[in-house]
């Protein structure tokens, strides 16, 4: 994996140029999430669809 500052970097070379300060808080926010997503998947952290359902369920009848 990159180092933090790296992956800011290809971030800031992607985005327009006039985007806002809260627009690239909430870029660095994504990726920050989906890295740890893939991190949590790497390491089998993860739980079945069917589990996912049972506690979405759970969440919709209360």
């Amino acid at each position: 994996m990159l180092q933090a500052k790296q992956e800011v970097q290809q971030l800031l070379d992607q985005i327009p140029e006039n985007v806002s300060f809260d627009d690239i808080r909430y870029h660095i926010y994504v990726c920050q999430k989906i890295n740890r997503g893939l991190e949590d998947v790497e390491s089998g952290n993860t739980i079945s669809e069917e589990e996912m359902e049972q506690r979405m369920a759970h969440y919709v009848n209360h």
